[in-house]
């Protein structure tokens, strides 16, 4: 590892400090790619910054709607991209004012060092939460998974049968070796462009199926108006509502990776219009999802919505159609875990090695973080028993504070007197919601503990 000199190390992680380089100018390129870099495009933004956002959130969000009923849950759908426009605005605003090039440098500018150390913690927290989730959806889509006593088939063991080289295990490493370990080893964000594209197109194929599929079933009569309103029997239920709000944040949790893709623009005036071109895009993509999703299952609708998929549709090629589906998202999911795990590294590296060098430019670190982090990931897929679990835990803890009440604070600390009326009362709002959510949504895992059955 490589450090920089004693007189310097104070500046390596100062407020304005990036985590990672930023597009150079002619006369300080350090090598041949760099100085064929003029800058990353618009589109290559939007295309990654909406592969950040549409993750493993669009199969978990058919189930919000079977806690909230359809007429809440697509509300609060199109409630939480408003707020998440709302906060990363303000982010970037903040940004510019302080001048500083990183998420985490905006808040060590309000609140010092032990405020970015926090922040980054938790960006680790929420992005190892959601590496996991996708990898667990992978082995899901290729090896099957089993709920409430139900074996839902996975594609290997549909298509090759029960071998050994057919178990999950086995899957999940040749995926890894294979998928993963390429796509994670570039070095800029912009490099994975191309991916982010094709993975935005999985996510629309896998929508435009279920809608189709949806459509079909309603047509012929074979599928009823799902219910219109969360369903409330018991004190259970009432607060049970509540963990859905951690699901719908994680959904949208994309703040990590804003500064990466605008640091590498040509021209980072555009990067308030990228934010919301992608958060139109995906916003759309989850209610669409959202409503078909629920509208086919109904109260059958799973935590991963994409394992009803293994069952019989009752429309003709069945079988082929939820291949397609299956087959276009766990594609999906592959291609957006790279662009995850691009901000965890950087993020846990900060944490670890405040006073190097970047990362980009050493070597070692950057392939022995990887490889580390990588195995921490396959461990956690192998661990954790669901994706709601997952989605809960995250999104209670790390998604709500990355994603709401850091930038809200941020505002109220208000360090150079650009704040406005709105920002404060918006700011008061999201804190106020994360911190009641996250409390109800744990009190509700907890209740469920207490009486021995699982959420």
């Amino acid at each position: 590892m490589t450090l920089l000199p004693s007189s310097d190390r104070k500046c390596r992680r100062n407020h304005r400090a990036p985590l990672l380089p930023q597009k150079h100018g002619a006369g300080d390129r350090p090598d041949v790619s760099e100085a064929t870099f003029n800058g990353a495009s618009y589109s290559g933004a939007v295309f990654n910054l909406s592969t950040t956002i549409v993750g493993a959130g669009i199969m978990a969000l058919p189930a919000t709607l079977k806690q909230l009923g359809l007429i809440l849950g697509l509300l609060m759908i199109i409630g939480a991209a408003v707020l998440t426009n709302c906060s990363i605005e303000m982010i970037l605003r903040f940004s510019r004012a302080a001048k500083s090039s990183t998420y985490s440098a905006v808040v060590a500018d309000a609140f010092g060092a032990p405020g970015r150390t926090l922040l980054q913690a938790c960006i680790v927290v929420n992005n190892f939460g959601m590496l996991i989730v996708y990898m667990i959806i992978i082995g899901d889509v290729l090896s099957g998974t089993w709920a409430n006593g139900v074996h839902h088939t996975g594609l290997t063991e549909e298509w090759l049968g029960g071998h050994w080289w057919t178990s999950r295990v086995v899957l999940l490493i040749s995926t890894t070796l294979l998928v993963f370990a390429p796509l994670i080893s570039f070095k800029r964000v912009d490099s994975l462009r191309y991916t982010s594209a094709l993975s935005v197109v999985l996510a629309l194929v896998f929508v435009v199926i279920t809608a189709a599929i949806a459509i079909m079933r309603l047509w012929t009569g074979t599928v009823s108006i799902p219910r219109l309103m969360p369903e409330l029997v018991d004190q259970k239920s009432f607060w049970k509502l509540f963990t859905t709000i951690p699901v719908l944040v994680t959904a949208y949790i994309c703040h990590h990776n804003v500064h990466p893709i605008e640091n590498e623009l040509s021209d980072p005036t555009q990067m308030k219009s990228i934010v919301r071109s992608s958060l139109t895009l995906c916003s759309s993509i989850y209610v669409t999802t959202s409503f078909f999703g629920f509208l086919l299952f109904g109260d059958q609708t799973m935590d991963d919505v994409l394992a009803n998929f293994d069952g019989d549709l009752k429309i003709p090629y069945t079988t082929l159609l939820s291949d397609v589906v299956r087959v276009s998202y766990g594609v999906h999911l592959m291609l957006v875990f790279p662009i995850v795990f691009f901000s965890l590294r950087l993020n846990v590296d900060g944490l670890l090695f405040p006073y190097a060098i970047p990362i980009a430019f050493d070597n070692r670190r950057f392939y022995s973080l990887t490889i580390v982090l990588m195995g921490i990931i396959f461990l956690g897929a192998n661990c954790v028993p669901s994706i709601w679990d997952a989605f809960q835990f995250t999104g209670a803890t790390a998604a709500t504070s990355v994603g709401y009440i850091f930038p809200a604070a941020i505002a109220l600390r208000d360090a150079h007197g650009i704040s406005t009326k709105r920002d404060k009362i918006v700011s008061w709002f999201m804190i106020l919601l994360a911190v009641s959510s996250s409390i109800a949504a744990i009190s509700s895992d907890l209740y469920a503990i207490l009486l021995g059955d699982g959420i």
